[in-house]
C-alpha cells in the first residue's frame, strides 16, 4: 500500500532545491522509488512508508544547506541520497541484545554502542581501514572511534593514536585569541582530549602524551606526515577544504585506519567554499575498504534533553518554513 508524506516547501528557494530541469528531485525520486508531486506549497512524496521517509530525510538535509546560502551541486545532492540510503534504521537499544559487544573498558567503566546506528558504525570500523560518519551531535561519532582507537592500541593492533580537528572560528579571529598557537586551538581540540579523560586514568594518559603515543594536533600539522600503524580520527570534518580532506586522507602508511566524523548541516566555512566531507562520497563512492555511516537522532546518547532539543530545531525551521 502507497503511503503519502507532505514535505513543506515554505521558504525554500524551490529551484535550488528541485534543481535545473527538477533534476536534483528525480534524482531523489529513483533513489528512494518514488514519485511527487507539488501541492499547496507542499510537495508530496508517494511511495512505500520508508521510502517516503528516506526521500523526506534527504528533502530536510538539502533544504538545510539551502538555508545556510549554499548553492546545491550535484555532488551534494547524490552525497546525501547515499549516506541516507547506507544509514541503518533506527533501532531502540534493547534491540542490540542483552550483552552488546564491549569495545573498551575504560576508568568509568564498559564502552559499548547503545544503538543500532552506533553496533553498524563500531562494525564498519572493526572491517573498513577508512570509515566516514555523519550525524548530529550527541551521537557517539567521536566517543566511539577514540574508544575503538584505544582498543585497536589494547590489542596491539595500531602503536599509535593521532586525533586532529580543523580550527575553524565561529564568529572569533584566532590572531586575537590570548597565548601561543597550542593555547589558542585547545578550545576547538578540547572534546577529543574529554574523550581521553573519560576512558584512561590521568596518569596513563600522561605516559602517553609523553612518549607520543597519543597525539591531539590541529589539522595543518598533519601536512607531510605519514602514518604508518596508527589510527587517525578527523572530528569536524564537515569544516575542511576539499584540499585538506585530500592531504588527511593522504597521511595513511600502512597497517593504519582513519575515522573521519562530522555533520554536514553545521558548516561554518566562509562562503562559497565547498566542504570536503560533503565532496568527499562522491569522490571516494567506488573504492573498497571505505565505508560510510549515517547516525540519526534516534542514536542521540547524552542528556535526554538532547534529543527533544534537535527535535525542537528541528520543528522549528519547518515552522519557518511554513510561515515565512
Amino acid at each position: 500500500m502507497e503511503n503519502e508524506k507532505k514535505f513543506s516547501l515554505g521558504g525554500i528557494d524551490q529551484q535550488a532545491l528541485f534543481g535545473p530541469h527538477d533534476g536534483f528531485i528525480r534524482r531523489i525520486e529513483q533513489a528512494c522509488n518514488i514519485s511527487s508531486l507539488a501541492r499547496n506549497g507542499d510537495l508530496v512524496l508517494i511511495g512505500q512508508e520508508a521510502d517516503v521517509e528516506k526521500g523526506a530525510r534527504i528533502l530536510g538535509e538539502l533544504s538545510g544547506l539551502i538555508r545556510r546560502n549554499r548553492q546545491l551541486t550535484q555532488t551534494d545532492v547524490q552525497m546525501v541520497i547515499d549516506v541516507a540510503l547506507s544509514s541503518a534504521e533506527p533501532t531502540e537499544p534493547s534491540a542490540l541484545g542483552e550483552s552488546p559487544p564491549v569495545l573498551f573498558s575504560g576508568k568509568k567503566g564498559k564502552i559499548y554502542p547503545k544503538t543500532a546506528g552506533q553496533a553498524a558504525y563500531v562494525e564498519a570500523i572493526r572491517k573498513n581501514d577508512i570509515v566516514f560518519s555523519v550525524g548530529p551531535a550527541g551521537t557517539g561519532k567521536t566517543y566511539l572511534a577514540v574508544a575503538a582507537a584505544l582498543a585497536g592500541m589494547q590489542n596491539k593492533e595500531i602503536s599509535k593514536i593521532v586525533l586532529t580537528r580543523p580550527a575553524i572560528e565561529a564568529g572569533e579571529n584566532l590572531g586575537f585569541l590570548p597565548g601561543d598557537l597550542m593555547e589558542k586551538v585547545d578550545p576547538y581540540l578540547r572534546p577529543l582530549t574529554d574523550a581521553l579523560f573519560d576512558m584512561l586514568a590521568i596518569d596513563q594518559m600522561e605516559k602517553y602524551f609523553e612518549r607520543k603515543i597519543i597525539e591531539i594536533v590541529p589539522l595543518a600539522f598533519m601536512r607531510g606526515r605519514t602514518l604508518n600503524h596508527a589510527f587517525v580520527i578527523l572530528d569536524e570534518a564537515q569544516n575542511t577544504s576539499a584540499t585538506q580532506m585530500k592531504m588527511f586522507l593522504t597521511r595513511l602508511g600502512s597497517q593504519s585506519k582513519a575515522v573521519v566524523t562530522g555533520d554536514i548541516t553545521q558548516i561554518d566555512l566562509p562562503e562559497n567554499t565547498e566542504s570536503g566531507l560533503v565532496q568527499i562520497r562522491d569522490v571516494l563512492r567506488n573504492i573498497s575498504g571505505i565505508r560510510f555511516v549515517e547516525l540519526t537522532k534516534s542514536d542521540v546518547v547524552r542528556h535526554r534533553l538532547v534529543k527533544e532539543i534537535i527535535q525542537a530545531y528541528e520543528d522549528y525551521h519547518n515552522r519557518q518554513e511554513e510561515n515565512p
